[in-house]
């Protein structure tokens, strides 16, 4: 994979680059937030900028992006979720332990009880072991903390995915 090519973005089809940016991040406001700022000249403006547009998110945006992403540990749904790019994210969990497996339903029942949306943390390059941890750490914070918690989350996995993107 090479380094993300922001100059290629900027001269991108408006409907490819909104298309590409819908995968990192299913929020249309966003992707067009993003969109309205091109050209950008580095790709820490570009990160910037996606970050600073999805601290905004409103809690119908939350919903929408949420919806895209498997639960921690289950298989993707090809027809609901990004499959392929949550499948390569979550890598470092383990299916066939099963231990794992359980306590990963076990943490996602607790969480979705508690706040009412699925649990989402950026998988990439985390163990199993560390999304548990990070998953029961979590289960404490207020509801104003860990929505904040998750806009963070998602933000990470968009800024991921765009790099992703920009390589191929």
């Amino acid at each position: 994979m090479g380094s993300p090519d922001v100059a290629a973005f900027n001269v991108m089809d408006d409907d490819e680059a909104r298309s590409r940016l819908l995968a990192c991040l299913d929020v249309p406001r966003w992707a067009d937030e993003v969109l309205a700022g091109r050209p950008y000249e580095r790709l820490d403006q570009l990160d910037d900028k996606l970050t600073e547009a999805a601290c905004a998110l409103s809690d119908e945006e939350l919903e929408r992006a949420l919806a895209r992403h498997p639960r921690i540990g289950e298989r993707a749904d090809a027809a609901k979720h990004d499959a392929t790019l949550s499948t390569h994210e979550q890598s470092g969990v383990d299916r066939e332990d099963a231990d794992i497996v359980r306590q990963l339903e076990d943490g996602n029942r607790a969480y979705e009880q508690r706040f009412g949306r699925v649990f989402i943390i950026r998988a990439a390059g985390r163990s199993a072991r560390e999304i548990l941890d990070e998953l029961r750490l979590r289960l404490d914070n207020s509801d104003e903390r860990e929505r904040a918690e998750t806009i963070n989350q998602l933000t990470q996995i968009a800024l991921l995915r765009n790099r992703e993107a920009l390589s191929r």
